[in-house]
This record gives C-alpha cells, structure tokens and sequence, in this order.
C-alpha cells in the first residue's frame, strides 16, 4: 500500500468488517506529547501530510483533514492528489468534524477512534457534539491495517542528578500528596511523560526531540509506581527509586493494574490527559473518578515552577547555546560572502545541530530546526528538506528558529537575518517585531497577571502596522524536557493561569508576508519578583537568551529611548558573558555585532 488512495482503501475494509460509518484519527500517542514515535504517525501514513497537527476522517466514501493555520499552505500540497479534502480550521465556513459528520453518515451513524490516543475530554466533547451518533472506542485499528508498521521503541532511563534537578523525588511527591484532594484512598494518575521524567529526576529517549521514556505512573497516599517497559531501569536505578518509596512495574500491566482498585479508591488525573481507554480500565474496578482540575495538572502546575538549581542550568544552557550560535552566524556569513551556491536550508539546519554538539553537554536538537530563505519564512513552522535543497543567496531575509537539549537546560531561540538589500516596509516590519519583544521583555506587571493581559505589549507594534500573526506570543520552556510545555502561555486567547516567579516562557513575535518574507524574534524569559509595596506584589522578567539580535534592518527611530537602552544594554550582557568563551577572531566579531545602536 504505497499510495494515500490505497491506504485509505484499507482502512475502508476495516470500517465495513467492523460495522463503523466512519473513522477519527487524530494526531499523537497515548501520552498526549507533542511528539510521538513513528508507531503512531497513522493519520501521516493514511493521508501523506506531515505536518505535526491534524485530525484525519475517514468515511466509506470520503476523507477530509482538519489543520491550522500554520499547514494550509503544506497541506494543500502534501494532499494534493491524495482525494483528502483539506478543512482549515477557523476558516469561515469551515464546518467542524462533527457538522461534516452528521452531513456524511445521517443522525444514526457509529463513528470510531482508537481510544488509547484520545483523551477523556476530548471524548466526551465529541461525544456531545456528535450526538445523536454514536462515538465508539475502540482498539488500535492499524495493528491490522498498517503493514510493516515501525516497531515501539524502548531504550534505557537515566537518572538526572540531583545537582541539576535540585530537588529530591521524596520531596517532590510530598508536594503532589500535599496538593492532592484530601481523601483516604486516593489514586492519583499520571499519563503525561515530562511529568513523570520531572518526577521522578528520570530522562530517556524514546520520543524524538524530548528526552522522555514511555511510562505512566500513580501515586497513592502510601506509595508510589513506576510503570516502564521491562528492562529500560537497571538494578542501581531500581534501588534508587526505591529507597523513595517508588515501585517498578510492567508498563503493559497499566490497565489490569488500575482496574484493580474497587470502589473505597477515588481516582483522579486531568481529564486532557488520561485516555478514554485507560480512564474506562480504571473506573471498571468499581473506584470513582475525580477530575483534577488544576490546568496541566497538578504535576504540570508544580514543574512549571522552576526551582534556582534549574533556572540556573538554563543560564548554562543559554551561554552554550550562543556560542554554538555566535559560530553559526559567522560560518554563514563566510559562506554567502563566497557565493558558490552551496549554502542552502537544509545544511544551516545540520551545521548548528553540529556546532552545539562540540558541547560534551548537548543531548539534542529540542524541535525540528525551521530555517527558512525567503517566502520560505511566512510559514510559521516550515522545515528545510535535504530532498528539496533551497538555495540561500544574499538577498531579504533569512529566518532561524532552533532549540536544543542540553542536560542543565532546554534552549529556544529565533533569530532573522538581513543577508541583502531590503526596501523600508521589510526593515519597518523587523523594527516592530524587535519592538514588541522588547515590550515584553520590558514589563513590570502585578501578582495574578495571566499572559493573555501582556500579550498585546508584543503584538501592538505589529499591529501598528496593520497586520498580525496567528500564533501566541510565548509558550512555556521545560527543565531538560519539552520545548513546547505548559500551563503557562502568552498569548491572545484567555489562559487562566497566572505568570508565577520561576516559569519560562518564550517571547517571539512575528510578521508573515505571504509569498514574500517572515520575520520573528525570539528570547526566552524567566519570570521573577520585581518588588513588593503598599501597592502589592510586583514581577518581572529577566532575558536568559545570549544570542545578537542583527541590527542591520533597524529603523532607529522607530524604537523609543528606553528601547534602545534595553537593546544596547542587552547586547552588553551578551558580550561580557560570551566572549570569554569564544576564540579572539569570534569575540572580536561578536563585539562588531552588539555595538550600541543610536
């Protein structure tokens, strides 16, 4: 089955033997992580389109993908002559899954999803909306359907020491016990793995980009479990756990052992991160389910809250970070200045991954690098191809965005660059993204602000100008976890949660000009206490990225006083605390780079 039409046949078949109308399959794994194994890329197997978000539907006549913003233009192409329609949603007149349904099978049709990628909430939502059909959960479809299917992954666990974790798996379980529900058999599931690996001070590398393992774990009032793949925790790890009153068990075992616990157990986990399947195994034991409601979770809410040991590791992983940078900038720019062609996309891409890993320190790329020459570059999550090679030339902008892994810290940086001439409405563009970065960046804001309150600080220059980007302003930034991680965020759209001293956020505006260039600057921030007074409590941010931003395409006057003070004052920081560790050719070059503006 080496085509989309031929897969979607397949699945097809299964939907008459199984007497569904019709088949949902969405994006991910049984853990809810951004990024899974290739083992459940189904709806990229089916459909051909690679992009990291969609739900894929499947009816005995028909298909339609649903996606965002940031893949129409991907979509359109990767589905083009794969008889998917593309649905982009938020699109006036798009209909949802559910309207496009109820139009496909009538009002008394059975829809099916494999129940262990689908979350309670998003189940039950569906469920409502669906209704009067009928969602029906069900096993893995493509362990029939997907031939020479990639095998599960399961690779060794490492201990992360407690000098970078800075705090004990003991002390960290008191602190979920103490934050649980008070209740006498409490059951508390986890099904999130950078929860656990924070947990429980473990890294792994099942999941690409993330230095996580496959696991679930539950924690009662008396004890705690690990449930892992047999063999991936050697005898001294095992040990160690244990002296912290944490059990190994069988990762396949999960469900028989949770449906063990009977009616005197109250079960609780995030109803947006327990699996419909695994929610039924635990409730079938006869214990009650209680829905945590604290967003991301309470193991979420507390690893958000980064403790001085670890935001002191990322203040390492930055400084390693901008010297890999400071080199790549400067082997780009001998590059260009020889002309030969041979500069492209994809080998930018593989030449910071190599500069970061001269660092014994490095463990990985933290995302797929986005560079992006160009019209290339108003694709917010566009990624440079070795199939499809584009050339770089000295001409408009250049947009960078990469991350890394190193065992003290998860990076994120943006950088564009101005390789040629630009016409004014280009470098007035650059001017007011680096405006609204250093807006936010800039802020003084009072205890219990959310991040939907700062967001406009970043994204008003933008819209100075009349235009607008799609995306939040800024995300959070895990601990030598995931890049992309929660609850905290910046961005349009409400989010309850209040910015707490200790989390790490990005801050990355942007502008996107179809067909024509893309622009986005990003640092990454650390939220502290600024002062406390008659008036309250007062936070602020201090900047952890130590990489130049190129004030080539600067508009001066485009930026007040202050603004130039915080950029020239910026760049000060970068040298003091770069230079030391670069060659006298790099440290000289990087001291062109941050000289003060205006």
């Amino acid at each position: 089955m080496k085509t989309s039409s031929e897969r979607q046949k397949a699945v097809r078949d299964y939907l008459t033997k199984s007497s569904v109308d019709a088949i949902i399959i969405p994006s991910g794994d049984n853990h809810f992580g951004e990024y899974y194994q290739e083992y459940f890329a189904c709806r990229k197997w089916v459909s051909g389109f690679t992009g990291s978000a969609g739900t894929l539907v499947i009816t005995s006549k028909n298909a339609a993908l649903w996606t965002d913003s940031r893949y129409f233009v991907q979509a359109e192409n990767e589905l083009a002559e794969s008889g998917v329609v593309l649905m982009k949603m938020k699109v006036e007149g798009t209909p949802s899954i559910p309207e496009w349904l109820k139009a496909e099978v009538g009002r008394t049709g059975v829809i099916a999803i494999d129940g262990q990628i689908v979350s309670k909430s998003e189940f039950d939502s569906l469920s409502k909306a669906l209704c009067p059909i009928v969602l029906k959960s069900v096993n893995d479809p493509f362990q029939d359907i997907w031939e020479n299917r990639p095998l599960l992954q399961f690779n060794k666990v490492i201990s992360l020491d407690i000098r970078l974790a800075g705090e004990t798996i003991t002390s960290k379980l008191e602190r979920i016990k103490l934050a649980m529900p008070p209740h006498e058999n409490l059951v508390y599931i986890i099904s999130s793995c950078d929860d656990i690996a924070w947990l429980f001070n473990l890294r792994g590398s099942d999941i690409p980009f993330n230095p996580l393992f496959a696991s679930y774990a539950v924690v009662t009032n008396e004890k705690s479990y690990l449930l892992v793949n047999e063999g991936v925790v050697d005898n001294s790890l095992q040990k160690e756990l244990m002296s912290h009153g944490v059990e190994i068990m069988n990762y396949s075992n999960t469900g028989q052992f949770l449906s063990s616990f009977d009616h005197s157990f109250s079960i609780i986990a995030p109803a947006d991160k327990i699996s419909i399947s695994l929610y039924n195994q635990a409730i079938s034991g006869g214990a009650r389910f209680i829905t945590d409601e604290a967003r991301g979770g309470i193991t979420g809410a507390l690893k958000a809250i980064k403790n001085s040991v670890e935001q002191n590791g990322f203040r390492e992983a930055m400084k390693r970070d901008a010297v890999a940078w400071v080199k790549f900038i400067m082997f780009m720019e001998g590059e260009l200045e020889k002309e030969s062609g041979n500069l492209t996309e994809h080998l930018l891409a593989e030449k910071i991954a190599l500069l970061r890993a001269e660092s014994p320190d490095y463990r990985g790329e933290s995302f797929h690098p986005i560079v992006a020459f160009g019209a290339n570059a108003a694709l917010p999550h566009y990624s440079p191809s070795g199939d499809k090679p584009v050339t770089i030339r000295k001409e408009g902008f250049l947009l960078v965005d990469t991350g890394a892994q190193y065992i003290y810290g998860t990076t994120d940086t943006t950088r564009t660059f101005s390789l040629g001439e630009l016409t004014e409405e280009q470098k007035r563009d650059f001017t007011l993204v680096l405006k609204g970065m250093i807006n936010l960046s800039r802020a003084i804001f009072p205890k219990g602000t959310r991040g939907s309150s700062l967001d406009f600080l970043a994204r008003g220059p933008v819209c100075s100008a009349g235009k607008l980007y799609s995306h939040g302003t800024g995300h959070g930034i895990g601990h030598y976890l995931c890049v992309h991680e929660g609850p905290q965020s910046i961005r349009m759209e409400e989010n309850p949660v209040e910015l707490k001293p200790g989390m790490v956020t990005s801050n990355e505006p942007a502008v996107y000009v179809p067909g024509s260039y893309g622009i986005r600057t990003e640092n990454v921030i650390l939220c502290k206490e600024y002062e406390a007074n008659l008036y309250g409590t007062f936070y602020n941010f201090e900047t952890l990225t130590l990489v130049p931003v190129d004030t080539r395409a600067v508009i001066v006057s485009l930026l007040g006083n202050e603004e130039v003070e915080w950029l020239n004052n910026y760049h000060k920081v970068v040298f003091t605390t770069i230079s030391p560790l670069l060659k006298k050719n790099e440290a000289e070059w990087l001291k062109a780079r941050t000289a003060s503006i205006g």
